[in-house]
């Protein structure tokens, strides 16, 4: 005769409780699994975050999927590299925001994601066009721009989720610095990156030397000035390189003697 009572029993019927419910589970997500299904199996032309949403609604995604939300992003991520390695921007794109609809959270996809657009893809846009050589300076500008635009969309959006996070205002500065060539916007990014909480002592050194690459020398002279004040005496914080930096303003400045720097 059995023993309701033992360990032993008590455990199996907590598994075929568990599996029981799951197959309800299983039952009642079978109308709404064949549609999503439909959209993202393998062999669809591009997996788009617009047809998941018709199919299911994103909101629901998140609820049926709960705890494995990371493990699926993760998969997908995985799905991204492979999409990256055969230059395909347009499902890259597609799984791009997919990855980031379903788990938003690991700052590693928004900032790995902003990089594939705003460097690789105009990469590739420039050689299926016939190259370098071929392509000329106005169009690649064009190209740049409108892969550092849909970047910088990522990032915003990823600030929704992060924010005041100083690596995205970071990934923004470096990305008009590097890709974009534009100084101006580049050191109002470095400007805001350096003001956030736990930012780098490089954001604000890199602000100023980009007023002085645009001639800005006065407004250079008076920023680094009260920097050096405010920095503690930290050795990442290079004290020293910026009161060279303000001595040598102070000659292109032609500053008197008497109204320079005082330590």
């Amino acid at each position: 005769m059995f023993n309701f009572q033992s360990p032993l029993i008590q455990r199996i019927g907590r598994i075929f409780n568990a599996l029981a419910i799951l197959v309800i589970i299983g039952l009642l997500a079978r109308p709404l699994e064949v549609p999503a299904w439909s959209v993202i199996r393998v062999g669809k032309t591009e997996i788009n975050l617009e047809d998941i949403e018709s199919a299911m609604g994103q909101g629901l995604i998140i609820g049926v999927l709960g705890g494995f939300r990371a493990i699926l992003a993760d998969f997908l991520w995985i799905r991204c590299n492979i999409i990256w390695e055969r230059r395909d921007h347009v499902k890259l794109d597609s799984i791009i925001h997919l990855v980031t609809a379903i788990d938003p959270r690991p700052e590693y996809f928004w900032t790995n994601a902003s990089r594939m657009i705003a460097y690789d893809v105009p990469n590739w846009r420039i050689l299926e066009e016939g190259g370098y050589d071929k392509v000329s300076e106005i169009r690649q500008q064009a190209i740049n721009l409108e892969q550092a635009e849909q970047a910088f969309e990522l990032i915003e959006k990823a600030l929704i989720f992060h924010p005041n996070k100083v690596n995205f205002y970071l990934e923004k500065a470096q990305i008009y610095l590097n890709r974009l060539k534009d100084d101006a916007n580049s050191a109002k990014c470095f400007l805001l990156a350096s003001q956030q909480e736990g930012a780098p002592f490089y954001a604000a050194r890199i602000y100023a030397e980009l007023l002085r690459k645009q001639g800005l020398n006065a407004e250079a002279y008076e920023y680094l000035k009260s920097l050096y004040i405010d920095l503690p005496d930290d050795p990442y914080a290079q004290k020293g390189v910026i009161l060279q930096r303000i001595r040598e303003l102070e000659t292109t400045l032609e500053t008197p003697i008497t109204d320079r720097f005082r330590l």
